[in-house]
């Protein structure tokens, strides 16, 4: 049993978030409502509503989380400093039997630790990710790698992730890019993208990657699979998401809101990682993006990226409850 490979190892930072609920702040936005700022009084005493601490956090372990209450046997590749704070993460991550065999530990460094500033039902992220030396365990190969944001000192580290995945042609790559991997642009990532079973980025995000000013989904899909990826999927937040299997183009609504989102931290992740646990339980892909909308809908009714996340049993009740529209629809 000990010996089995994981069906899900998901390779990123780990953080603790501190979610500083805000009430004294504004936002304003462009007037096409793309581009939005929140504001508050500069150089004065700005009042808050809460702080609350989450630990454990950051898409990769989000997704490791996600893929355990699935019922995979998941662990996390990743990165913590000698202190209080990564013993509390490690702590949390076996509270969600998701194995830590492959976080390393760093003398004389801190563990991540950023800051949520939460308005209404969205947040800004402040964030600090700590340059560990990152390198890539002697692991078994995994039915699943989900690989998603570390930090800019991380190249080499991308470099080894893609020979370990030549290496083992029977490991599945899903690839939901971070700030950095996406600063580094597609052609230094080129192999991570041609290795990809599954590429998951929010709209916004295949822009920015692919360099398009006047974008359209039709294009955005094809543009992305043609670097490589077997499957794309671009998520739209509370309009939806959309998918490209090499076939057809799809659209996916949302999953019903049972009332109005409380935070929305961690969607991207949740609808992610329920997607790719869905493959590995042997789902199709249609199946899979109709599992996948389900976790963020219970995500977005807490604080934090995890504790909505949903058992299987409750998921598979709420798609068999969905309405008859509920369905992917060919674009």
């Amino acid at each position: 049993m000990f010996n089995k490979p994981f069906d899900f190892v998901a390779i990123g930072d780990i953080t603790t978030d501190v979610f500083i609920k805000i009430k004294d702040a504004h936002v304003t936005c462009s007037i096409d409502n793309t581009k939005c700022e929140i504001c508050m009084k500069f150089a004065d005493k700005v009042p808050f509503e809460s702080a609350t601490e989450v630990r454990a956090v950051g898409n990769s372990a989000n997704a490791s989380v996600s893929a355990s209450r699935l019922g995979l046997r998941g662990a996390l590749i990743s990165d913590i400093g000698n202190d209080q704070n990564g013993r509390d993460c490690l702590s949390e991550l076996a509270r969600n039997k998701v194995s830590s065999k492959y976080v390393s530990t760093h003398r004389n460094m801190e563990t991540n630790y950023h800051y949520v500033l939460w308005y209404d039902n969205e947040r800004t992220i402040l964030v600090n990710h700590k340059e560990y030396p990152y390198r890539l365990p002697n692991l078994k190969a995994p039915k699943w790698l989900y690989l998603s944001s570390l930090a800019s000192n991380s190249f080499d580290y991308h470099l080894e992730i893609i020979a370990f995945l030549k290496a083992h042609p029977e490991t599945r790559l899903a690839f939901q890019p971070g700030t950095f991997q996406m600063k580094l642009g597609k052609e230094k990532l080129a192999d991570l993208y041609t290795l990809s079973e599954v590429f998951v980025c929010n709209l916004e995000e295949a822009e920015r990657i692919l360099g398009e000013t006047e974008p359209n989904i039709k294009n955005l899909l094809s543009k992305m699979r043609a670097l490589g990826p077997k499957l794309v999927l671009l998520t739209d937040g509370p309009k939806g998401a959309y998918m490209d299997d090499g076939t057809n183009q799809y659209f996916m609504p949302i999953y019903p809101d049972p009332k109005p989102p409380f935070e929305r931290t961690g969607c991207g992740d949740a609808f992610a990682s329920t997607f790719v646990t869905a493959l590995s339980l042997g789902k199709s892909p249609l199946e899979a993006l109709m599992w996948a909308p389900i976790n963020p809908m219970s995500v977005v009714q807490y604080v934090g990226a995890q504790k909505g996340l949903l058992d299987r049993p409750t998921l598979e009740k709420y798609l068999a409850e969905a309405p008859a529209d509920y369905k992917p629809k060919v674009i």
